[in-house]
């Protein structure tokens, strides 16, 4: 137990000190917050001018949600970062091997710390989000505690924090940062939903892991608990590749 916390702390440290792995969490925090209160005061003016762009399906509770969606890739990119420079930085996954040679704790480690720092970061700035754009919205907003928010509040974090596992999973598959990130960035801005429109893929896309997970986020939703098991299916077959990609390299 002490040599597994000792590698959970030299993870944490890692996170600390390299740069591009935090700026990730500042940056989905600054863009949650930035789009918040945007997308508040656009979509107030749009109500009180009855202007026709505004969605027919628009409620103020869902719409607390929309902007940590757009800040995901973010954390999409911190759980790639958090896993895949090492294999790609002359040889610091040697080093690592060397302090943590048993590569299951070493794999463990990073899960571990790659998940309580994206809960960490996202519990806050998920409800911060919410209230910034029910602020914007003015007397057209909801309260925190409306009917079904508390637990699409608490599905956004479960949702992002397997969102950034599932990526680093398939980032230790990959054993590289570009791969996955030329795959999950386009998926979750534009590709789902893209194929989400066409009558061929309408269906299937439904089972792909931010759409199925995006239920979580959906307040009253009654498919969260089908789109949970999608997502942690993905994930954790992600990390089970990464796993295996790990314990053999060389």
């Amino acid at each position: 137990m002490t040599e597994t916390w000792a590698a959970v702390r030299g993870e944490w440290t890692k996170l600390r000190c390299v740069r591009g792995t935090w700026v990730t969490l500042l940056l989905f925090a600054v863009v949650s917050v930035l789009l918040a209160a945007l997308a508040g005061r656009s979509t107030r003016a749009a109500i009180e001018s009855e202007s026709p762009l505004l969605r027919a399906d628009f409620t103020p509770e869902q719409a607390g949600f929309d902007a940590v969606l757009y800040g995901q890739p973010a954390l999409i990119a911190f759980g790639v970062l958090m896993v895949a420079g090492e294999y790609g930085s002359g040889g610091l996954m040697r080093v690592s091997l060397l302090a943590v040679p048993r590569r299951g704790r070493l794999f463990a480690a990073k899960t571990l710390v790659t998940g309580a720092a994206t809960i960490a970061v996202a519990a806050p700035v998920t409800a911060l989000s919410y209230l910034t754009t029910q602020r914007a919205l003015g007397p057209h907003g909801a309260p925190i505690d409306a009917p079904g928010v508390p637990g699409a509040l608490a599905g956004a974090v479960v949702y992002l924090t397997l969102m950034a596992l599932f990526a680093a999973g398939i980032a230790m598959t990959a054993r590289n940062a570009v791969v996955p990130l030329a795959i999950l960035l386009p998926m979750v801005l534009v590709g789902t939903h893209l194929l989400s429109l066409l009558g061929a893929t309408k269906d299937l896309v439904r089972y792909f892991p931010d759409r199925a997970g995006a239920e979580l986020l959906t307040v009253a939703s009654s498919d969260a608990p089908t789109g949970l098991a999608v997502l942690v299916t993905w994930t954790a077959a992600a990390l089970a590749c990464g796993y295996v990609r790990h314990s053999r390299w060389e």
